[in-house]
């Protein structure tokens, strides 16, 4: 290996390291509210399912914010979490320069086109809308990008994760499939967006040629900055008048 390319790497190693620590706090950050709001309600015996996203009215505005945060029992907060982590790690990992702002963008675009485009009978509750527009930038980010360790990231992926985008479709009428369709719109399109971002903010290390590689005295490398299951929702019925 080039002189030029242990530079590169050695480089690149501590960016990876505050990546995944970048995405440690954000993802368990997210999770740990999830979990708070979930056992509050239980605890309290209470539901905040009005909360969530009531398609085109002006109460159910509110849900655009609040609808991802809440879940109807912990089985679909279970449901939830385990994909969340994974997608959520990989988004940061694999993308640490716009992943916050992806990451922003899949959350409020999802709900906005839910509360626009959803069934309007029911309240539209739970974070699956953000896994399956995770899972669609992965996929379709490493895709766009044609390279190597994006698109082997998005066949992982659409390994891992490819049964359950049989959710876009109608099924249960308590299962809100709009969320998952959106979700997976919402992601697709900003990989498409952002698929000319540079996924780091990395120093190119100089290039030297090979023969004067032997000339050129080592020198260590800058100390580097930090980077700027199937789930499924529940939509409980209007309360009867």
């Amino acid at each position: 290996m080039s002189e030029a390319k242990r530079n590169k790497a050695s480089l690149r190693r501590p960016f990876e390291v505050i990546a995944f620590r970048q995405g440690l706090y954000w993802v368990g950050g997210f999770l740990v509210l999830l979990w708070l709001i979930k056992v509050t309600e239980v605890g309290m015996e209470i539901s905040w399912a009005h909360w969530g996203i009531l398609p085109r009215t002006l109460t159910g505005l509110k849900g655009i914010i609040f609808a991802p945060l809440l879940h109807g029992d912990f089985a679909h907060l279970i449901s939830n979490s385990m994909p969340l982590i994974i997608l959520g790690l990989g988004l940061f990992y694999f993308y640490p320069r716009i992943a916050p702002e992806v990451s922003l963008w899949i959350y409020l675009s999802t709900s906005f086109w839910v509360w626009v485009a959803a069934r309007g009978e029911s309240y539209h509750i739970g974070a699956s809308g953000v896994v399956y527009g995770l899972a669609a930038f992965l996929i379709m980010g490493g895709i766009l990008r044609r390279n190597l360790r994006m698109m082997t990231t998005s066949m992982a992926v659409l390994f891992l994760y490819g049964g359950m985008f049989y959710g876009v479709l109608p099924g249960e009428p308590s299962i809100s499939w709009e969320s998952h369709l959106l979700g997976v719109a919402s992601g697709g399109w900003l990989a498409y967006y952002f698929r000319k971002e540079p996924i780091w903010t990395m120093p190119e290390p100089e290039v030297v040629p090979e023969e004067e590689e032997e000339e050129v005295m080592e020198q260590p490398p800058s100390a580097p900055t930090s980077p700027k299951p199937f789930a499924y929702t529940f939509a409980p019925p209007k309360e009867e008048e």
